[in-house]
């Protein structure tokens, strides 16, 4: 089963993969308990394959991984990150939350703070949110002039271009819902305590934007899905097919990497047990 293949983004159909329809497709899985037992079969394989690419970087290769989720309030980029990057060691992966950017990384270029999210060699790294925000809320909320925004998607591609020549690996994920799967979720919040630190007054305000969004997923796709870089789209009402989708993404980009444990030929290992043994 090919994942990437079936979830990557068609350029002729940009409306459908950001319209009200397929929010709750489920291609490549029958069934909820399915998608569990098919993520416990894969899970081991794609932790060894991270720890080879951890091992990999840690001797001197240079490639890494980019996990780049974005998507519509409550589209499960925090449920992506417990349940898909938690399969894998921690210690090889750099989680990165793009916020309204701060007084001193406004003194730079857009992609200066996310230059520096870049992580190094042999890691996972995921961004939940990314450059795209600079023309999604900047676009949506007309927060720079639009000929600024207008000549961000020509900068993005030249950076993530720049990006894959120095190693890294992109998987751009577009969590897909529909509105009315948001409004669900954002009444969940409000209905349990235990939620309330992730509510934010203006997520409701931001429903009324809905179709501004759209247009502006719509623009992101269609001008930044790039051989180098493509957007994958994971339909996301039903969050077990989100993380089934996820990890099949996630392994299916390490296994064509297919990282390699680093050889070490000036270890004389023969030497080294005996030693251990008469210690």
């Amino acid at each position: 089963m090919n994942v990437r293949k079936r979830l990557r983004l068609d350029p002729a159909a940009i409306s459908v993969s950001v319209g009200e329809k397929g929010t709750d497709a489920t291609p490549g899985v029958t069934g909820k308990r399915r998608a569990a037992k098919d993520i416990a079969k894969i899970a081991p394989k794609l932790a060894d394959l991270q720890e080879r690419l951890y091992a990999e970087g840690k001797a001197g290769g240079t490639r890494r991984v980019v996990l780049l989720l974005q998507g519509m309030d409550t589209c499960g980029k925090d449920g992506t990150v417990k349940h898909v990057v938690g399969l894998v060691n921690p210690a090889g992966v750099r989680i990165t939350s793009f916020g309204k950017p701060t007084d001193d990384e406004l003194k730079h270029s857009f992609l200066w703070r996310i230059t520096k999210a870049v992580p190094p060699a042999g890691y996972l790294g995921v961004f939940n949110r990314s450059q795209y925000e600079d023309v999604l809320i900047v676009r949506v909320h007309d927060l720079v002039p639009r000929e600024e925004w207008e000549k961000r998607y020509d900068l993005i591609n030249a950076w993530e271009a720049k990006q894959a020549a120095a190693g890294v690996t992109f998987l751009k994920v577009f969590l897909h819902i529909s509105k009315n799967e948001q409004h669900e979720r954002l009444l969940a919040r409000l209905a349990d305590p235990r939620k309330h630190w992730k509510v934010n007054p203006d997520d409701i305000d931001e429903r009324a934007l809905w179709e501004s969004y759209r247009e502006a997923y719509a623009a992101v796709l269609e001008r930044c899905s790039t051989d180098i870089a493509p957007w994958y789209v994971v339909p996301a009402d039903r969050k077990w097919y989100r993380n089934w989708a996820i990890t099949h993404l996630l392994s299916e980009t390490l296994e064509e990497l297919d990282p390699t444990w680093p050889e070490r030929p000036e270890l004389d290992i023969a030497s080294m047990k005996k030693a251990l043994q008469d210690a």
